[in-house]
């Protein structure tokens, strides 16, 4: 993989991470279908995909650090009783579906669903469909600090979906958010901080397994380079999508997927 592809796929994930367009489904097209970064071996695409989720998951952390921080210390402090301790025991809570489901069908969906493009191809469409009748039909009837737990248990399970490359995390959390009645801002917002745990555990799951270590100790450049690169891009993304959503919807995105699904199912039906 050359010094451009590899800031093309960094640039990509810092872009689709936090935008509702999956980021898996677009480096598995970028690099399946138009060949960026083709030829690598399954462990090495794997490995620096999931570098390129530290990137972006060091994007959030330093965004949101002092949100953060005041969550922790309220949350161990005030607990639920402070609406920033709240928060913290909702992303707790909301993290322990997708954990589950991730140990549990880590293996199938990397092994069957993330070289089926025709089932990616149909995630893009119809989440995208989803996400856009989602907002338009849902009222912002509160923000982030008005969450009950059952709330932020909704948005944990939607996740569980973006397992599947093409359904997106983003898009999903953001989605469930909408129809439980958060304005965009906050649902961006939460579904923001809930990446956070989620792709700490996924990032730390893949270096304890396997040969990522050894892999990333002989490609330490490529990945250095990758990770940086998703990071500046995920921070200029997330600074100007929440400005993005506080005076507009979804609709662009939901046109953006369903014209990439067409491509993909074109390309499955030509090549």
């Amino acid at each position: 993989m050359n010094f451009i592809e590899i800031l093309i796929l960094g640039f990509i994930q810092g872009i689709a991470e936090f935008l509702p367009i999956s980021s898996s489904a677009h480096l598995i097209i970028f690099r399946d279908i138009f060949g960026i970064g083709a030829g690598m071996s399954s462990n090495m695409e794997l490995t620096f995909d999931i570098a390129l989720h530290f990137g972006t998951l060091l994007a959030i952390g330093v965004f949101f650090f002092w949100d953060f921080i005041k969550m922790i210390q309220k949350g161990f402090t005030k607990g639920v009783r402070d609406d920033d301790g709240k928060i913290l025991w909702y992303l707790v809570a909301a993290t322990i579906p997708a954990a589950i489901a991730g140990v549990l069908f880590e293996d199938a969906i990397e092994n069957v669903i993330r070289s089926n493009y025709v089932v990616i191809a149909l995630a893009l469409a119809i989440m995208g469909v989803i996400i856009y009748l989602a907002d338009k039909y849902s009222k912002q009837t509160k923000d982030i600090k008005k969450m009950t737990l059952k709330d932020a248990i909704i948005v944990g399970c939607s996740q569980v979906f973006a397992l599947i490359p093409g359904f997106s995390r983003s898009g999903t959390t953001i989605a469930a958010g909408r129809v439980l009645g958060l304005d965009r801002e906050s649902a961006a917002k939460f579904s923001f901080y809930l990446s956070a745990p989620v792709v700490l555990g996924a990032v730390v799951l893949q270096l304890i397994k396997g040969s990522a270590l050894s892999v990333i100790a002989a490609n330490l450049g490529t990945f250095v380079l990758g990770i940086l690169v998703s990071f500046v891009i995920g921070l200029l993304c997330i600074k100007y999508l929440l400005k993005y959503l506080q005076k507009h919807n979804f609709k662009i995105f939901m046109v953006y997927r369903v014209v990439l699904a067409i491509v993909v199912l074109v390309y499955i039906f030509i090549r």
